[in-house]
């Protein structure tokens, strides 16, 4: 039975295993809107399309499922930029889908055209542009097949309104192949054999896992690689959960912001094994200056791209990461490692981590920003998947909060977004309705997507927010502090809005604390709270975040 392109398009959503899709109509996309009156897929109304991007990534990162965004043309389509240029630097698989304007119009500036495909070329895995009726559906495969496949990354299809309406037969879902695509799979089994005999020999190594570990579901072999050797094991912003903050092996998280035990054991490592992971300069520091005792860099990676881009890799593993762990921890096992070889590494390790562990104080009985996080570390028990936008929020969360397993922490690492941790935390919800959702945010980040607290409240979705207030742009505003001579410029929010009215406004329970002792009580509270809730926590305006290394600095030179 023919049906309308369009009808076609969200059927093969359907068929592909898409349930839920977040997007904002407009007159270029209402024929794609259209079609999902009878469909059975939920498409869930943001308020603004950076909000669809940015939710569709939430929900892919907490499920590991493709997300996808639905917008018109123009403003619309350009309000997807920010978000898949963070899909893109985190590998989060998304599907963008834009209306355009009519074929016959399309290069004569009418009304809501711009040439998306060429806006977002550097920016996408893939694009395309459907050009004919018959090719909609096909389109669709494609883009969800190049998007979770490989290294995971945003893809974009672009369909005019007038192909959207052409009539076409029933889909009749054809061979999905895609000639000429395909990811690496397995791992040469002689650098297998290299990377193993080079990890038995080492006297002082360090794994070092990034968020392909996540992006893989290989947290199960890289905890099996990690026990076969007894090796430490860092993990990036990206990868926290990709191995349990519980082990003893785990050394904690490395860079700019990360934590001393970590950047030093990679400082001093004589064998890096980085798995999955991208070398990013908040990771490295000074690049000539990382790792500089390693004799042998491993580097597993899908990604042939990244392998020897920034730092030398003597053996090379492409392919999936679970392959490629599973196999390495295979080879260690069969060159049975004394166990004892490593004690002497381990003291070091051990007195590194007894030193820099700090419990959180209150700021002169003023809330200090650890001292929330704790509280809902203790509250959650590391359960929860908690988002956050992008500041010294962020970091604080990320040394304070402690996870077991992947998909709990969804944060912007490679494009640094503010804005992200609402509607982020929105994807999440409903990809993961059983979970309790937490925003950790700070008040200049929540400013940039507070819009969407109308969509939570509409839609029904208990998401909480921890919003850290010092009314500042407190990253920015340590930085100009500690490396720019004190000149603070433009980085007071002045008066800001009553938060808690702000939220009220919108159908959310809201409170306010700003002493330490009503910190445990309130965060309980937020958790417990029936529905939607926020919860205004006042800092102390100086709160700096630390321990961290310079911009520019040796990731060694740690200060504060």
């Amino acid at each position: 039975m023919p049906v309308r392109a369009a009808d076609a398009l969200i059927a093969a959503l359907v068929a592909e295993g898409v349930e839920v899709c977040f997007g904002l109509p407009g007159g270029a996309s209402l024929p794609l809107h259209d079609a999902l009156h009878d469909s059975p897929l939920r498409h869930l109304l943001v308020r603004h399309e950076a909000a669809a991007g940015h939710a569709a990534e939430g929900y892919a990162r907490a499920t590991g499922r493709v997300g996808v965004a639905l917008a018109t043309s123009g403003p619309g389509a350009t309000n997807l930029v920010t978000p898949l240029a963070d899909a893109a630097m985190d590998s989060t698989p998304i599907v963008a889908i834009t209306g355009q304007v009519r074929s016959d119009l399309r290069g004569t500036d009418a009304f809501q055209e711009t040439d998306v495909i060429g806006v977002t070329a550097p920016i996408v895995k893939h694009a395309i542009s459907v050009e004919r009726a018959r090719d909609v559906a096909p389109a669709v495969r494609e883009a969800l097949a190049v998007a979770r496949s490989g290294r995971p990354g945003p893809v974009l299809i672009d369909v005019p309104s007038d192909v959207a309406c052409e009539i076409v037969p029933r889909d009749p879902q054809p061979d999905r192949a895609l000639p000429g695509y395909a990811p690496p799979g397995r791992p040469d089994p002689a650098a297998v054999r290299a990377a193993a005999e080079a990890i038995a020999r080492a006297e002082r190594p360090v794994l070092y896992a990034g968020g392909g570990v996540v992006h893989a579901g290989a947290h199960a072999e890289l905890r099996a690689l990690a026990a076969a050797g007894d090796l430490p094991v860092t993990t990036t912003l990206m990868a926290l959960g990709a191995f349990p903050a519980s082990d003893r092996r785990w050394i904690g998280m490395l860079g700019m912001h990360g934590c001393r035990t970590a950047n030093w054991a990679v400082d001093e490592c004589d064998v890096l094994v980085a798995i999955g992971a991208r070398f990013d300069d908040r990771v490295t520091g000074r690049l000539d200056q990382f790792a500089p005792a390693a004799r042998t860099v491993i580097h597993l990676d899908i990604d042939p791209a990244e392998v020897g881009k920034l730092v030398r890799a003597d053996v090379a593993l492409l392919g999936d990461a679970r392959a490629s762990l599973a196999a390495l921890a295979e080879a260690l096992r069969a060159l049975a490692p004394p166990a004892a070889r490593l004690a002497a590494w381990w003291r070091v390790l051990d007195a590194w981590r007894g030193a820099e562990a700090q419990p959180a104080a209150p700021d002169g009985g003023r809330i200090g920003p650890a001292q929330a996080l704790d509280a809902l570390q203790r509250v959650t028990g590391g359960e929860a998947i908690v988002t956050t936008d992008v500041g010294n929020h962020q970091m604080w969360a990320a040394k304070r909060l402690r996870f077991d397993a992947p998909r709990r922490w969804l944060t912007s690492g490679g494009l640094g977004t503010m804005g992200f941790g609402l509607p982020a935390a929105i994807g999440a919800q409903v990809g993961r309705p059983d979970r309790t959702v937490v925003c950790v945010t700070g008040d200049g980040s929540f400013m940039m997507n507070l819009q969407e607290l109308m969509t939570a409240r509409a839609e029904g979705l208990p998401i909480k927010v921890l919003l850290i207030d010092d009314g500042a742009l407190g990253m920015v505003r340590q930085q100009q502090d500690r490396f720019w001579d004190g000149r603070r410029q433009d980085v007071d929010l002045g008066p800001g809005p009553q938060w808690p009215a702000l939220a009220r406004a919108c159908g959310w329970s809201a409170a306010r604390i700003d002493a330490a002792d009503e910190v445990d009580d309130a965060v309980a509270w937020l958790v417990a709270a029936d529905g939607p809730a926020l919860l205004d926590v006042a800092v102390a305006p100086e709160s700096d975040c630390l321990p961290m290394f310079p911009p520019g600095a040796a990731a060694r030179d740690m200060i504060g």
